[in-house]
């Protein structure tokens, strides 16, 4: 090899080094970019190659009543997908799955042969049926978990909760109101891809990412309470044989609402089932004349002014009274003389309280009407709440002050009746009526609290004292004498309205909805309770067919509270844990008090444990020695031996509990 060639190979040489040099660099430098000064940019998209994600909808927060039962949860169901490049001979697959499924098998087999790298087969399926599936061990099918919304004590409270869709969202009741606390946020599920842009093996690969942002709902509704109004509402309908029936119970002192029972009910677990009628939650969104529940409010506004005094009186006409070209009957064919206000309120005659709204004046007694919350929302924290109906007071003709006085050309909503009532129970101080008490984090600590909230004074504090005392007289003597408490003074009103026939374009004759609305005890109210009866077919007044379910929903929650056991009926209106019982707290039960020798005897009895929760049944049974058998679960129905028997030497009680109403 000659001088010549050795220099031009030693040329080469290091011209050929010095490329691979410069590519070297160049590739450093790019690895630099790419790893170093590019990766925030770089990272996400390499991620979206290299793994496959899919939302997932998460658990919903749980609904509560105010003890912490659980009215609402979510569940885990297994639903059924499938990759189907994975799936070797989709047919058979198909025909192995439809029948499982309950699919068309040719629906099933286009799925399966189609490209797409996961698709859904059936969605939330039954256990045995996930069993099924997964006993067919089809390469390439999976079950994945999803959550569920249950309602673990059926149509209890139902039209309250309201109802979710197929996509976890809320669509009624608590569940829309309060979606933005109950809906969390989605999870995810991620699994890897190889170079080729194949799918990784689902099961083995699968990762959930959840969010931290949990809150669940507590509401003021207690559910022994719900469950004992339901129970006795569904049992006055039928035997009534109405066509329906609305229950509201709420603590006077601060709007809470302890109880809202409608019929027919509606199960959110079947929401499938139930028509648009059934899923409306009525207390707040159907309208009604009130009748004559409505007097007390003419009466109350009458004597707060001074227009009227208790013992002033009014020449009734012997039951017919002319106003225009309308004549007013008195209710069954009444003919009263002269009568005072206390006992116009006593009897319900309508000639006498239409005379009240004359002396107070047609501008005053709209006024008042509107104070006391009618022709407006109350404010309820639940959606779909209607205002009612109340034209304005230019439009009243004297025919209309005369009607409405005695509570027909006006529509009220149960809850707007109940609040204005509880007005008076709370010594003329309205009160804006809520249904949830707060927002709990997982761990139970109170995030929001809702606290009672003052709407205004209606009428003074003497004028309510005096009206509470009058509504005594009604169920002492007067026409509710059926919701009489033994023991517990009661305040109440009852009312048999004419249901407005559009057809007719007049009041039925033989349509009716008959109600009572009270508060006990009279003295220091603690609960208000409204009942109305739509189209009952026996008895067709207030005092016969409501009043008694008044009474015995009343003696229940005595029973589920006698010694001032929970918060509902203790002095003060705060949680219960921050209340501590005191003997003076109730003073319904006097009996036990004033009679110890009957409470002693009582002691040697055996207990009523029916409507009663799980736990007070054992605890109650544990104190007086009583061995237990508890069949079931929820609230007591059913008992033996039965109560008031002689406990004996070795007491033993069998008692069936139940979460659905009997």
């Amino acid at each position: 090899m000659t001088a010549k060639t050795k220099k031009w190979l030693r040329v080469r040489i290091l011209c050929l080094f010095s490329a691979f040099m410069l590519l070297f660099v160049v590739l450093v430098a790019r690895a630099f970019q790419l790893q170093i000064l590019s990766q925030k940019t770089l990272r996400p998209m390499a991620a979206k190659q290299h793994t496959k994600a899919m939302q997932l909808q998460p658990d919903r927060g749980q609904i509560m009543d105010r003890n912490g039962e659980k009215l609402a949860i979510s569940i885990q169901m297994d639903s059924v997908c499938a990759e189907p490049p994975r799936i070797e001979d989709s047919r058979k697959a198909a025909a192995a799955l439809a029948p499982i499924l309950s699919v068309d098998e040719l629906e099933l087999a286009k799925k399966l042969s189609s490209r797409k790298g996961f698709c859904w087969l059936s969605r939330m399926v039954s256990p045995s049926q996930a069993s099924a599936v997964k006993a067919l061990e089809i390469d390439g099918v999976y079950l994945l978990k999803e959550p569920k919304r249950f309602y673990p004590n059926q149509q209890l409270a139902g039209p309250i909760l309201g109802m979710v869709g197929v996509d976890a969202s809320g669509l009624e009741g608590v569940e829309l109101k309060y979606e933005g606390y109950l809906k969390r946020d989605p999870e995810r599920i991620v699994w890897g891809r190889d170079a080729k842009g194949k799918k990784l093996f689902l099961k083995d690969n699968l990762t959930k990412e959840k969010s931290d942002r949990d809150y669940n709902i507590l509401l003021t509704i207690d559910s022994r309470i719900q469950y004992l109004v339901e129970t006795q509402l569904k049992e006055a309908v039928e035997s009534k044989l109405a066509r329906g029936g609305i229950a509201v119970v709420m603590d006077p002192r601060t709007g809470e609402l302890l109880a809202m029972a409608q019929q027919p009910a509606f199960n959110p677990n079947l929401l499938t089932k139930a028509n648009q009628e059934g899923k409306k939650n009525r207390p707040i969104a159907d309208v009604f004349d009130p009748g004559s529940t409505f007097k007390p409010f003419t009466v109350a506004a009458a004597m707060e002014e001074g227009a009227v005094k208790e013992q002033d009186r009014f020449f009734c006409e012997n039951g017919a009274y002319r106003i225009a070209n309308r004549v007013i009957h008195d209710a069954q064919h009444e003919r009263f003389g002269f009568l005072t206000v206390r006992e116009i309120l006593k009897h319900s005659s309508n000639i006498g309280t239409a005379k009240i709204a004359q002396k107070l004046g047609k501008d005053k007694f709209y006024q008042y009407v509107r104070e006391f919350g009618f022709g407006g929302k109350t404010g309820v924290d639940l959606p779909g709440e209607v205002s009612g109906l109340l034209r304005p007071v230019n439009q009243w003709t004297t025919v209309d002050q005369a009607t409405i006085a005695f509570g027909q050309g006006v529509s009220v909503t149960a809850v707007q009746l109940v609040s204005a009532f509880s007005a008076i129970a709370n010594k003329g101080v309205l009160m804006k009526p809520y249904i949830v008490k707060g927002i709990v984090d997982e761990n139970n600590r109170m995030a929001r609290e809702f606290k009672p909230t003052v709407v205004r004074q209606v009428i003074s504090a003497p004028t309510a004292m005096r009206m509470a005392s009058m509504l005594t007289d009604v169920v002492v003597d007067g026409t509710g004498k059926n919701a009489r408490i033994m023991n517990v003074s009661v305040a109440g009103k009852t009312g048999t309205a004419q249901k407005y026939d559009a057809a007719a374009r007049r009041y039925s004759s033989e349509k009716v909805r008959t109600s009572f609305i009270g508060f006990f005890p009279a003295e220091e109210p603690r609960v208000v309770i409204f009942v109305m009866i739509d189209e009952p077919q026996r008895d067709k007044w207030g005092g016969v067919a409501a009043a008694p379910v008044f009474r015995n929903i009343g003696e229940q929650i005595l029973r589920c509270y006698d010694g001032g056991a929970g918060d509902v009926l203790t002095a003060e209106a705060q949680p219960k844990q921050e209340v501590a019982a005191k003997p003076s707290a109730i003073k319904f039960v006097a009996a036990q008090s004033e009679a110890p020798a009957e409470a002693m005897a009582a002691e040697s009895l055996m207990p009523d444990f029916r409507g009663m929760a799980m736990k007070r049944v054992l605890r109650l049974s544990r104190q007086h020695g009583i061995v237990l058998n508890a069949v079931g679960s929820g609230w007591a129905v059913k008992q033996d031996p039965s109560p008031g028997v002689p406990l004996g030497e070795r007491p033993a009680c069998t008692v069936i509990f139940s979460t659905d109403n009997p």
